[in-house]
């Protein structure tokens, strides 16, 4: 089974893994340089680096760099280890090193205003997949969203089901107004996204889980809203919302201890959509 394969149909698929692979290699040792191995979310593997006790190692390993998507290199000197597998007591030295394999981050615009307009083009540079959804066709189209992966536009209930949302999703809500949002955010609570902001005030967010609470959704759920979405930069114009809120993104998927749930300009700073 090819390795390269593999990655891309994890990818493919919105899993995560970690490929391992030798880069160094002094002396003797079980297997060559560039050798791989590929370790999945649910623990299999594809590929070699020799097995036994490194390879353990490694799988080991692999799960710290999936969870923290961040590389790792790891140093084996099989002299050091004659108590091991004797099929790794080759008497050299190997280096590994161990790199998170992820999806590309996707970010589902629901609402295609001129605040989405320059979060997709912010968003976009810093890497993510851009898909928008909107009730108008003259707001979800291509000519308006050139570089979006997808576009949808129709009613949110029939769109809903269409969308792949998974851990490498993002969600930003900014319809054209509060009916929206609420239909909108009433779906978006519900996913397994990373990331659920909301363009307006902290009042609005307050009036919109009282009605979601009495709807039963969890508390839980409505938590992880970050409304107004964006770091606190005191941010006015669409651009500079657009800033804000992919900021925020980036720090939570980076797992930044800056990342936090909103902006607490609530009030002073309108966002509109």
């Amino acid at each position: 089974m090819d390795v390269f394969a593999e990655v891309v149909a994890l990818r493919k698929a919105g899993r995560r893994g970690a490929l391992a692979t030798i880069i160094q290699v002094q002396g003797s040792i079980p297997s060559y340089e560039s050798s791989k191995i590929l370790i999945r979310d649910d623990g299999s593997i594809v590929g070699t680096v020799g097995g036994g006790c490194v390879e353990a190692e490694v799988w080991t390993a692999a799960q710290d760099v999936m969870r923290d998507e961040k590389p790792r290199r790891l140093h084996f000197n099989l002299n050091d280890r004659p108590e091991d597998d004797a099929g790794l007591v080759c008497g050299g030295s190997l280096d590994i090193f161990i790199e998170p394999v992820l999806s590309t981050p996707t970010l589902y615009l629901l609402g295609g205003g001129h605040v989405s307009l320059s979060v997709s083009k912010v968003a976009e540079i810093a890497g993510f997949d851009i898909v928008v959804i909107d009730d108008r066709e003259a707001f979800a189209s291509k000519q308006r969203f050139p570089n979006a992966a997808e576009v949808f536009a129709g009613p949110w209930k029939e769109i809903f089901p269409k969308l792949h949302v998974n851990d490498f999703s993002y969600i930003v809500v900014a319809t054209r107004g509060h009916k929206g949002d609420l239909e909108c955010l009433r779906w978006a609570v519900k996913t397994p996204a990373r990331y659920v902001g909301m363009i307006g005030s902290r009042r609005k967010l307050i009036v919109f889980r009282n009605v979601l609470e009495s709807e039963g959704v969890l508390e839980a759920q409505l938590d992880r809203v970050h409304s107004p979405a964006g770091l606190n930069i005191s941010a006015l114009t669409p651009e500079e919302i657009a800033v804000s809120v992919v900021a925020e993104m980036i720090s939570l998927r980076r797992s930044a201890a800056t990342a936090h749930a909103g902006n607490p300009l609530a009030e002073s700073v309108p966002h509109s959509a």
